[in-house]
């Protein structure tokens, strides 16, 4: 049986202004010049990793707007529930109401997730998922009294969506750019996909920095119908005479040779953007319909859509894949309580979809899902919602994640702790490129290129034989 798309997709108007302007094979073919990768250098050819045979894909779950990642992942030992209670005041999840985890490692100390967070309750306990606590950009390892005394170089635009939501993308805490580690990752080990048409680096959520390589672009899915294409491209219905002559007159301007550059240029654009957007959703529609069912909303047809992907990963010549869902509407000044329940209802059911899928495909080892956000909120409240943060909890899961652990040290959530500097605002004590070193590491990114593409990370961590955290199988 093969793969049905919902018959209810996103509007051309959304899609358009959310997809990759070079998506190579969807559908902004105009302006996908103004900043097309295809006079850049062309793909490093020496893949580190270019023996290894396995498949393994990242799948990037970005949270914007900054999740109140202490209300995700909490305190059950009385003491530390106590503090918890004390700081968080109106905010505070009861006791009674939290999901019990179990951690391997936890020295005695109790653990909840958020009363929504059952499938995670789940894939937690069954050693599929971990949790990496107090995490953050740093540029150097930093103390409350260093902070405050300001001897430490802090990274740029500290508490700012914009410049915080851009270093998780980028692993570069002290400088802005454009250029993400997703995409630096996917130039390093192009070499290993047999397709160049279709890039390593695959969007459910538009254009963005993390999947922007020096070399790599996005190829941009819709999660209700996979790629686009050009719009009104390969309409063979024979009532539709306007997208008949415009097939022919694409194919005309694509199949003609052309002597100039910059011509030659565009149309071998234009041409892989055709061949990609062709052979991507051939191999899609091929794809058995899976078993596990998803529910009808964004994300979680986001996340299908990446299912069905990874399915058809042999068809489309991928040893790798990375893809980023962008999940946003956490900036919660107000009402966060009913805000986030929701909406980490919402998470938790898509992330348990996509581990049931992953395991139908028995491709469970091989794929790797993490959570981003640009920072953690205030531990006090302002009333009836928090404020911007810094150091909060992520999660990842996979079945070659050393699961059932917290990473990293809980910190006490009593105001006037060692980390603390305001308003229950956490100094990290695992650096984020640290994360973001073990995932590269696992996808195959050798230890020796680790310190290029994140040029502070040996401040916290000398690339050996041992990952900067230890929650893969690397």
């Amino acid at each position: 049986m093969k793969i049905r798309f919902s018959d209810n997709p996103i509007s051309r108007r959304k899609f358009f202004g959310q997809a990759s302007c070079a998506a190579i094979g969807v559908s902004t073919l105009y302006s996908s010049l103004v900043n097309l990768k295809a006079f850049s250098a062309a793909a490093l050819a020496n893949s580190t990793t270019a023996g290894d045979p396995e498949y393994k894909a990242l799948v990037c779950v970005f949270m914007s707007g900054g999740n109140d990642s202490f209300n995700m992942l909490m305190p059950r030992s009385t003491s530390e529930y106590n503090e918890y209670a004390t700081t968080r005041s109106n905010l505070a999840i009861p006791l009674n109401d939290m999901l019990p985890i179990f951690p391997d490692a936890s020295g005695g100390r109790l653990f909840g997730l958020h009363p929504s967070m059952t499938r995670s309750q789940q894939l937690f306990n069954e050693g599929k998922m971990a949790f990496i606590s107090n995490v953050g950009t740093l540029v150097e390892p930093t103390t409350r009294e260093q902070y405050w005394q300001g001897q430490v170089e802090l990274p740029l635009g500290l508490y700012s969506h914009s410049d915080q939501g851009q270093q998780w993308m980028t692993g570069l805490p002290n400088e802005r750019s454009a250029t993400g580690w997703g995409g630096k990752v996917a130039d390093l080990i192009n070499d290993m996909n047999n397709n160049p048409n279709i890039s390593m680096n695959l969007s459910l959520g538009g254009t963005n920095i993390f999947q922007t390589g020096r070399e790599t672009i996005e190829f941009a899915l819709d999660p209700y119908n996979g790629s686009s294409g050009i719009y009104g491209y390969g309409d063979h219905d024979e009532w539709n005479v306007f997208d008949r002559m415009r097939t022919q007159a694409i194919n005309s301007m694509v199949d003609a040779e052309y002597q100039n550059m910059f011509q030659k240029t565009y149309i071998d654009v234009v041409r892989r953007s055709r061949d990609g957007h062709l052979q991507f959703q051939e191999a899609i529609g091929n794809v058995p319909e899976l078993q596990t069912q998803f529910t009808d909303n964004y994300l979680s047809r986001s996340f299908q859509m990446a299912a069905y992907s990874i399915a058809a990963h042999e068809s489309l010549g991928m040893k790798r894949q990375i893809f980023f869902i962008d999940y946003g509407g956490w900036d919660h000044h107000d009402e966060i309580l009913n805000n986030q329940s929701a909406m980490l209802y919402e998470l938790d059911t898509a992330l348990g979809e996509f581990a049931d899928a992953m395991a139908e495909l028995g491709l469970g080892k091989q794929v790797t899902t993490f959570s981003l956000s640009e920072f953690s909120r205030t531990l006090t409240s302002n009333g009836n919602g928090t404020d911007h943060a810094w150091g909060g909890n992520v999660m990842v899961m996979g079945e070659d994640v050393i699961g059932k652990r917290i990473y990293g040290e809980y910190p006490t959530l009593a105001l006037e702790s060692s980390m603390e500097v305001g308003s229950g605002v956490l100094i990290p004590q695992v650096s984020a490129d640290e994360y973001f070193a073990e995932l590269a590491l696992w996808f195959g990114v050798s230890p020796s290129e680790l310190s290029n593409i994140f040029p502070t990370l040996t401040n916290f961590y000398q690339p050996g034989a041992n990952p900067p955290i230890g929650f893969l199988n690397v």
